[in-house]
């Protein structure tokens, strides 16, 4: 499970460190490689097992339903195997960089199966302005969380 998050820079090639408790959890329980894709404000790399379950459930949508359609064409369309090299790194294309405003450092966040690279200031305005913890503590209670 990806928990915490960590401030890292990103050098001039687009290769991020993964942080040694998201690397751990890699080893331990996937493989190192990760699918990395647009969504949100954010990205998300998704261990390559994790992703196939998302694909599983994506298969099972009606594609007659012009938000499923309108759904699979952003998030597929960015998508990117990416491996993690042997100093820890994962190499970001430059095209999913742009869209997540990634230029010098990237908060690296966990989500449970997945983990969400943000551009450092995105992340401190989601924190700061869309973020209502207390509405959303509300709704989960309803969840029984």
């Amino acid at each position: 499970m990806f928990r915490g998050r960590y401030n890292h820079t990103i050098d001039t090639k687009g290769r991020v460190s993964i942080p040694a408790p998201f690397r751990d959890v890699l080893i331990s329980s996937y493989e190192e490689t990760l699918v990395i894709t647009n969504f949100d404000k954010c990205l998300v790399a998704f261990p390559l097992q994790e992703w196939a379950a998302v694909e599983a459930r994506t298969k099972e949508l009606s594609m007659l339903q012009k938000d499923v359609r309108a759904f699979i064409r952003y998030f597929y369309s960015g998508a990117v195997e990416c491996k993690i090299d042997r100093q820890g790194r994962v190499l970001v294309p430059p095209s999913l960089r742009e869209f997540a405003r990634i230029d010098k450092e990237v908060m690296l966040v966990g989500a449970v199966n997945r983990i969400e690279l943000w551009g450092k200031e995105a992340w401190d305005e989601y924190l700061h302005s869309e973020a209502d913890f207390e509405s959303i503590a509300a709704k989960l209670s309803d969840f029984g969380i």
